[in-house]
């Protein structure tokens, strides 16, 4: 079943509704989609309602719900449970949910001046009468990068890792640079290597705010691994053929370090994740 997103008018009937809180959506045995008509009169207490799109030609809206909201035989789980573990297209279907909540969640009241904003009609658009200004969506990018020498490829760990997992270089972009020059400081900076030959690979929705993630592949051009107090805990080289445990299959981390792999062994190359 497919998703696009449009907007849709809350005032409405029908449809299906996500029940979301921070980024966490309410699921049952069913999934994710509870009918719209039927959650309303659960006397829950929504806190805001956006029409978001169509999933396989049905509309649906996004209920946004303190976490403390409790359904019989529901639990929550976070945006990036359904990451790794859900189907691709319910995945792009929250991950947007998501970027719309938050969205509005942070824009009820204007940051130029402090009043409170409206949403315009029609529009995923909040708007302040008070000085005019309008806030939409927003992304921020980020970059992960595979660094690769030959055979060997370059994977280190956070403390925040899963114990044992090495993954690749990621970092946000900054103000007023690329996000060619953000690989190349963020390899610097992390673990003290210079890199050359960048290749665009693709991208993917990260389950954080505003996140959306470009992947690259690198090669080494000169160093030694120097490793970044309090955000590197280890780093190293590994051949293709003996890597250590790695992040989960459907991350884009892992497709870029698998997409490497295959091609120095000859084997089938990786679909990029959805």
């Amino acid at each position: 079943m497919s998703w696009r997103n449009a907007f849709l008018d809350p005032a409405h009937s029908g449809g299906w509704a996500l029940l979301y809180c921070q980024q966490h959506f309410l699921v049952d045995a069913n999934g994710v989609l509870f009918p719209r008509d039927w959650i309303k009169r659960q006397e829950l207490e929504i806190l805001a309602e956006q029409g978001i799109g169509y999933f396989a030609d049905d509309p649906v809206y996004l209920l946004q719900v303190p976490q403390s909201t409790h359904l019989d035989g529901a639990s929550w789980q976070s945006l990036r449970q359904f990451m790794l573990q859900g189907e691709a297209e319910t995945f792009r279907m929250l991950t947007y949910a998501a970027q719309i909540g938050t969205w509005y969640g942070q824009h009820r009241f204007c940051g130029s001046c402090g009043a409170p904003t409206r949403q315009l009609p029609g529009e995923r658009a909040m708007r302040c009468d008070a000085c005019e200004s309008q806030h939409y969506p927003r992304l921020s990018p980020s970059m992960i990068v595979l660094v690769t020498r030959g055979d060997e490829i370059l994977l280190a760990r956070s403390p925040r890792f899963v114990a044992g997992v090495y993954s690749t270089l990621a970092g946000f972009v900054e103000p007023g640079e690329s996000v060619e020059h953000c690989v190349a400081r963020e390899v610097r900076e992390e673990v003290g290597l210079e890199v050359r030959n960048l290749q665009y690979l693709g991208s993917q929705g990260w389950p954080f705010p505003h996140s959306l993630m470009l992947g690259f592949h690198a090669e080494y051009a000169g160093g030694e691994i120097v490793m970044q107090a309090d955000e590197i805990e280890d780093a190293r080289w590994f051949r293709v053929d003996d890597l250590p445990p790695l992040p989960a299959p459907r991350s884009i981390a892992r497709y870029l370090i698998d997409l490497y792999v295959a091609r120095r062994l000859g084997l089938p190359e990786p679909m990029l994740p959805a």
